[in-house]
């Protein structure tokens, strides 16, 4: 499966929501990284299992289930988490990229790449996970700004 999405982060339609620079909003996304439990909820712990300059291997523990990821980025402009499948759940990837076609107007985009088929047993599947995944994007918008407003992450 193939699924990709747009979040407007400033939007000249929306003056109630202050707008983020560049480096707030990577310094969000990077508390997605660093502090995966505040963006995924059942999450009850997450283990860093390497660490490098371009990126970190992770145990995310589930309760029943755990996963393992490989998060590799380059700072304020994309974060890469390529997720191993398991009995429980497809293998995939996500990506985030941080986009200002003009300045001022900045976006994230959200691709997602899954071992779900298109066709077949999982086709009914594929438009409740789209819809849950797009759910849990603008949900990590909003985690960011709520971190942001109170001063993290810093």
């Amino acid at each position: 499966m193939y699924f990709e999405h747009l979040v407007a982060i400033n939007d000249p339609a929306q003056p109630m929501l202050a707008p983020l620079t560049r480096a707030q909003l990577w310094r969000g996304l990077w508390q997605r990284v660093e502090n995966p439990m505040l963006f995924l909820p059942g999450l009850v712990a997450c283990t860093m299992l390497a660490r490098s300059e371009s990126g970190c291997a992770r145990e995310l523990d589930f309760g029943a289930t755990r996963i393992r990821d490989q998060v590799s980025f380059v700072a304020e402009e994309w974060l890469r988490f390529d997720i191993e499948a398991g009995p429980d759940h497809a293998g995939g990837s996500l990506v985030i990229r941080l986009e200002e076609p003009q300045p001022g107007a900045l976006y994230l985009r959200f691709t997602y790449q899954t071992t779900l088929a298109q066709e077949g047993p999982d086709g009914a599947y594929l438009e409740y996970v789209k819809s849950a995944y797009h759910a849990s994007d603008l949900e990590t918008v909003r985690v960011i700004r709520l971190l942001l407003s109170q001063g993290t992450p810093q």
